[in-house]
């Protein structure tokens, strides 16, 4: 994409918090639940930047929830991309926003009695304008939706369903071999096209992976703040 010099990445904390810096460019690593507002501060400060957040489900959905909604809200062009493991696994393997109803884990011995949150659903309520999900299983369309959601203008959000070995693989689904975790992976979602000729029943278990949902018509929170000064400025 030819965008290296103009790319800032943020991440929160948790093991999807260690994505930016293996990567050469510029970098922020910021407090837990907080990758958003950073990654907002950063595109107000400087437009042209092509800014993309790291973060985890817990770290976007639990501690960070309501800076994930309010970004969403605005439109504001970040491209976030959340590490969805369905439990907060750096700090032990405690119940997560996303775990699994039922699912049993250091902090849910008898069980998850919560509904889970649906990241993707909630973007899109919250005013997202560009929602994909994805899994580790599928790099090559994950690659190819990742530039799309960057050039995409207005907020992104990118859902990335992982294995956990270590924690929501061993506690959770009782597997801790990773290629096991990812034939589970393929074998637990359906393209969302594909989707459009099942039935019910054969729907029924699936998670939908794909581009979900893309509107390019909302304006973008950033450009369209920086028109109204420019306005109110030559007004004066």
């Amino acid at each position: 994409m030819d965008i290296r010099d103009k790319v800032a990445l943020v991440g929160g904390i948790g093991c999807s918090g260690w994505i930016p810096v293996y990567i050469d460019v510029d970098t922020l690593h910021v407090l837990h639940g907080r990758a958003i507002p950073f990654a907002s501060g950063l595109k107000m400060s400087d437009p042209s930047r092509k800014v993309i957040v790291f973060t985890g489900d817990g770290d976007c959905l639990g501690i960070g929830g309501n800076h994930f909604i309010h970004g969403a809200r605005r439109n504001i062009d970040i491209t976030v991309i959340m590490v969805h493991n369905q439990i907060y696994g750096m700090t032990g393997g405690q119940v997560a926003p996303t775990t699994p109803s039922h699912g049993k884990t250091k902090t849910s011995p008898y069980g998850n009695p919560e509904i889970p949150f649906d990241g993707c659903a909630l973007a899109k309520a919250a005013g997202a304008t560009f929602v994909a999900r994805w899994t580790t299983a599928h790099p090559r369309q994950l690659s190819k939706t990742i530039a799309e959601a960057i050039d995409h203008e207005g907020f992104s959000f990118i859902e990335v369903l992982t294995q956990c070995p270590t924690q929501a693989g061993r506690v959770i689904y009782g597997v801790a071999d990773p290629a096991q975790l990812l034939d589970m992976l393929k074998a637990n979602t359906i393209n969302v096209n594909a989707a459009k000729n099942k039935s019910i029943e054969e729907l029924t278990g699936k998670i939908l992976i794909g581009n979900l949902y893309h509107d390019d018509e909302r304006l973008e929170f950033a450009s369209n703040y920086y028109k109204k000064i420019s306005k109110l400025a030559a007004s004066c």
